[in-house]
């Protein structure tokens, strides 16, 4: 088959998948859902010579949308929900303005070295005046990155900094001047408090509920993208930012020997998974044990596992339009900018810890989502940008209108954690039948690793049986008993067999991530428990369909030999171009690499012409060597909890490409 062609047959035999699908669930798949259905992606025109990669996005009392830029300008967008908006430039001349916020008739914005305020005197429609707020100390290193500022509560200013990272230690963060890896509180009158240390590359900031949040990206002591509650004094985790906790005005108590002994901390890092929680926590030393009290690494409220939810973490946005932009106000909306795309996160407090789950949401951005802002429409703006970073969205820059259609989507609206499981809220009411069935659920539980390494793998993972299920009277919640809970873990929960109970459809998003960082008390489900089928019992009963075809059937008759060698032929030989698509999504490989074209890493295309041995793929996914690709600046995580398998699967099908 030629390359060119894998897409469109791919999209015939999910057709068939679709068909077969349909004969089960009583849906047709014409009839199939997609998130287009729910909302749309409307590009805003951009006037012509005008570069917007977008670095803040705001908007203002009178409807008008204030974007600034990488290349630092400011642009006032007037009209900015019709098909001609109107585009002012505000100001011009600022360094890399990484967002912006407006307060009492000004505009501000962080660039790479100061907080700036931004004043039309005159009331032209453009700055007059540059005022610094606050500057800080930089080093001119590439990765110095600001962003904010964001206004707390109290009318205060957050702005955080990156981490200094690419030099001749490739995979260490470091921070080489005061502040940097840290969060800034900054009155508006100039006065700076260091607010909280341990971040690597803190794009993601936001104000949830009047609580100030952040969200990092995997890298080096980060195993995956997340978003967290930050309170001043708080460690997030990257070590790099405590060379300057010793000051004297730093709130933050940790200090990079309690992590790990070593020059080196790659040798041997001290702090363990267990101890990734917002407690004391113990470090072991060469010379014995040490209990720090009320000090510790800040747990994050919710994990977004790598390279489903996303690879580099953005904007976080609350819902504010309380039900103007469909069933989640309240809820928080996180961006991407690698896989071009939208989280959704829901929040609770459980023993006076922040923790939930993490959905899928919104795909297909033209660019990378870095911001975020609400019209006066009550539709989401969404700014993006992929220069230098790279992004699955093929345009360099863009802004676009994300627009609720008023179809209510079949979603988990909402996990909660239970004594014994979890309660999940659904958008629309289920089927009964469905959602009581004890096998129509698949849990299981893993974590990531807390080390130097850039990124990790999943770690630790285990299925989580559920023995018993039972639905509301008005069929919205269904409660799950669920084996083994874990605190400290994600949560992976899909309903997959669970059915509306109108349309009988499918969730739209079939996984809840739910970070369980403290189980709460109280009664225990009034439900009959039962032992479930297992995991591999359900897959030969999904498989059951396959294998009960008349020439399966025949392969079955065979006498012992000839069917042994056929089976060993079957194994041996490629899967089809939509098996490796479905074995690709699972896996979440699609998330970084295409079949023909490049997106965050290579195409499989591009792989499949370096003459990889079979043998050569299956060792670079579990085991990557960034330096193969020094072109791409995302290096891949080792993949070590796929299935040999699944990986032995996915490398034949990837070495075969090169005869196609």
């Amino acid at each position: 088959m030629n390359i060119k062609n894998i897409s469109q047959s791919f999209s015939h035999s999910i057709t068939k998948i679709g068909l077969a699908l349909a004969m089960t669930t009583g849906a047709f798949a014409q009839d199939t859902p997609t998130e287009n259905d729910y909302y749309k992606i409307a590009k805003l025109p951009i006037p012509e010579g005008i570069v917007l990669e977008v670095g803040g996005l705001v908007t203002l009392p009178n409807g008008d949308l204030a974007a600034s830029t990488r290349r630092g300008d400011v642009y006032i967008i007037e009209n900015p929900n019709s098909s001609a908006p109107v585009f002012r430039k505000f100001a011009s001349g600022l360094h890399e303005i990484l967002g912006l916020a407006y307060k009492n008739g000004n505009l501000y914005c962080a660039q790479r070295g100061e907080l700036t305020k931004l004043v039309d005197k005159n009331g032209d429609g453009k700055a007059d005046r540059y005022e610094t707020v606050y500057s800080w100390p930089i080093s001119g290193h590439y990765h110095e990155y600001s962003f904010g500022p964001k206004i707390g509560s109290d009318g205060s200013f957050y702005v955080t900094g990156n981490v200094g990272f690419g030099n001749s230690d490739w995979w260490a963060g470091k921070s080489f001047v005061p502040w940097r890896g840290w969060t800034m509180k900054i009155t508006e009158d100039g006065k700076m408090t260091p607010f909280a240390a341990g971040m690597r590359s803190p794009c993601g900031i936001g104000m949830i509920d009047g609580e100030f949040f952040y969200g990092d990206n995997q890298g080096d002591w980060m195993g995956s993208g997340f978003i967290s509650q930050v309170e001043k004094g708080d460690f997030m985790g990257h070590p790099a930012s405590l060379a300057w906790a010793d000051r004297p005005d730093s709130p933050v108590k940790m200090r990079a020997d309690m992590i790990y002994s070593k020059v080196d901390p790659r040798d041997n890092p001290k702090v363990k998974p267990e101890y990734v929680k917002n407690e004391p926590m113990t470090t072991i030393y060469e010379m014995g044990k040490t209990t720090y009290p009320n000090m510790g690494i800040k747990s994050p409220a919710v994990w977004l596992p790598h390279g489903v939810l996303g690879v580099s973490t953005s904007e976080i946005i609350q819902d504010e339009t309380q039900g103007g932009f469909g069933p989640f106000a309240g809820q928080v909306f996180v961006g991407d900018e690698g896989m071009s795309k939208i989280a959704r996160v829901f929040l609770e407090k459980v023993n006076g810890k922040f923790q939930g789950a993490s959905f899928d949401f919104r795909s297909g951005f033209r660019s990378g989502v870095l911001r975020m802002a609400w019209g006066t429409d009550k539709a989401m703006f969404v700014g993006g940008t992929n220069r230098g970073w790279g992004s699955t969205g093929k345009e360099a820059f863009g802004l676009e209108r994300l627009v609720f259609s008023g179809k209510m989507p079949f979603e988990m609206k909402a996990v909660r954690a239970m004594p014994d499981g979890f309660e999940i809220e659904f958008t629309l009411p289920v089927d009964k039948k469905t959602a009581e069935n004890v096998n129509n659920y698949d849990v299981s539980s893993y974590t990531y690793k807390y080390h130097p390494v850039y990124g990790s793998p999943i770690v630790d993972r285990k299925d989580n049986a559920v023995r018993g299920a039972k639905a509301s009277e008005d069929g919205l919640k269904v409660r799950i008993v669920v084996d083994n809970l874990r605190e400290g873990y994600i949560h992976d929960i899909k309903p997959e067999g669970v059915l509306s109970a109108n349309s009988r459809l499918n969730v739209l998003h079939g996984s809840a991530y739910y970070t369980l960082n403290s189980i709460p008390q109280g009664a225990k489900a009034n439900i009959t428990l039962v032992t479930p089928k297992t995991r591999a019992q359900r897959e030969r009963i999904d498989a059951g369909a396959k294998v009960n075809t008349p020439d399966n059937q025949m392969k079955e008759a065979m006498p012992t030999a000839a069917g042994e060698k056929a089976k060993a032929k079957m194994t041996s030989s490629v899967i089809s171009d939509a098996e490796a698509m479905k074995l690709l999504s699972k896996s979440t490989c699609l998330a970084c690499h295409k079949v023909n074209e490049r997106a965050v890493g290579p195409s499989y295309q591009e792989i499949a012409k370096r003459k990889y041995t079979v043998a050569q793929i299956e060792a670079l996914i579990y085991e990557p060597k960034p330096s193969n690709w020094p072109e791409f600046a995302t290096p891949m995580p080792p993949m070590a909890h796929l299935p040999k398998g699944d990986v032995k699967k996915i490398a034949t099908w990837i070495s075969s490409l090169s005869k196609k």
